[in-house]
């Protein structure tokens, strides 16, 4: 099983920034590929569930996540708003690091520091592509995020490269010979 650290979530921050910053003046009202929610709103999304994470690191309640939410003001830039997503990256980031390896959290069962990292890291990714998707940019996730991704969310994924097959995966994208996927459920939590 793939541990992913505190490393991993600043380095798919980064790139979300090194990939996004060029395209803040841009129209981040329009819908973020096929999602719903803007390109604005899913950034923030992003924000939120690493803080929401780095929570459950912390605190490690066993039944719930803990009742408290991250609200970006609906006035911030999205250079603004991806500033926000890097320092909640980096309050995940510490979590995960400073928690010990047996250190359990609730996240629909029992799920240790590396799984929120490993969530963390695809969030970022997942939802990066949703954004340059809307946005019209061409961009895949990072080879070696996707397959540490891979490795601890999806232990049954299928061959291929780790970007295509995580995209598929999630019901992003396409896989040579398979259907495309309408719904799906990553496995965070130990078993």
């Amino acid at each position: 099983m793939s541990t992913l650290t505190g490393a991993a979530l600043l380095q798919a921050a980064d790139e979300m920034t090194r990939v996004l910053h060029p395209h803040r003046e841009r129209d981040w009202s329009v819908p973020a590929g096929t999602l719903t929610w803007s390109c604005w709103t899913t950034a923030a999304h992003v924000a939120h569930d690493l803080l929401a994470y780095a929570g459950q690191v912390t605190v490690s309640p066993t039944d719930s996540y803990l009742p408290y939410d991250l609200r970006v003001s609906p006035d911030a830039s999205p250079a603004q708003t991806l500033t926000v997503v890097r320092a909640s990256a980096g309050l995940l980031a510490t979590a995960v690091d400073a928690a010990p390896a047996h250190a359990r959290a609730w996240h629909f069962g029992p799920c240790d520091p590396a799984g929120f990292a490993a969530m963390g890291v695809a969030e970022t990714l997942l939802h990066t592509h949703d954004i340059t998707r809307g946005l019209g940019v061409p961009w895949q996730p990072p080879q070696r995020l996707s397959a540490a991704v891979l490795r601890r969310l999806f232990p049954d994924a299928p061959d291929g490269a780790a970007p295509e097959v995580l995209l598929w995966l999630t019901g992003r994208g396409d896989l040579p010979g398979r259907a495309r996927r309408t719904s799906w459920r990553w496995e965070a939590a130990l078993r």
